[in-house]
């Protein structure tokens, strides 16, 4: 019997090496499977972080170009409020000198904004065109061609192209 014992304990043994070698071979296979989600999901980390980086970047930079493009128009314009806080202190009643003054600041005042690269449109005689200018009042008159510009209420500015504010006009026929 103790022989038999023997053999039944060897036959439990090896059932047991057996199967231990049949979830190691499961394990095997499985674990490629594994491996693979453990990388997937590794990269899916990494692109979610790389993702979140360039979005605060994103954000960053934009607000610093708005503040530096806002910081050059703001230093453009300081020499025009300067003209203006001078031209004010003075105590002079001198008409003429006083209008001298303002023309020269308004001059300045466009000499900045051309710098910036805003024009001023919107002349009498000028081709109407909807989308440069708007028309608050019209005339019928024979002597003038259809879709001009009579009179100019207000004055139109872009950039570029990209109007900042149309021409308020009047247009003839």
């Amino acid at each position: 019997m103790s022989k038999k014992k023997a053999d039944t304990k060897k036959t439990a043994e090896q059932e047991k090496i057996n199967e231990e070698e049949i979830k190691k071979e499961d394990c095997e296979e499985v674990n490629p499977l594994e491996k693979e989600l453990a990388d997937t999901k590794e990269q899916l980390l990494r692109v979610t972080a790389e993702y979140a980086n360039f979005r605060k970047r994103s954000e960053k930079e934009k607000n610093e170009s708005f503040t530096f493009a806002t910081a050059k128009t703001v230093g453009e314009i300081l020499s025009v409020i300067d003209n203006l806080e001078r031209a004010l202190s003075n105590e002079q009643e001198d008409y003429e000198g006083l209008k001298k003054g303002v023309q020269m600041i308004y001059d300045g005042l466009m000499a900045s904004l051309e710098k910036l690269g805003v024009t001023a449109y919107g002349e009498i005689g000028e081709q109407f065109d909807p989308n440069f200018h708007n028309a608050v009042m019209h005339v019928d008159d024979d002597s003038l061609e259809a879709n001009v510009i009579t009179d100019v209420f207000q004055k139109g500015y872009k950039i570029n192209d990209k109007v900042v504010r149309p021409a308020m006009v009047k247009t003839a026929n």
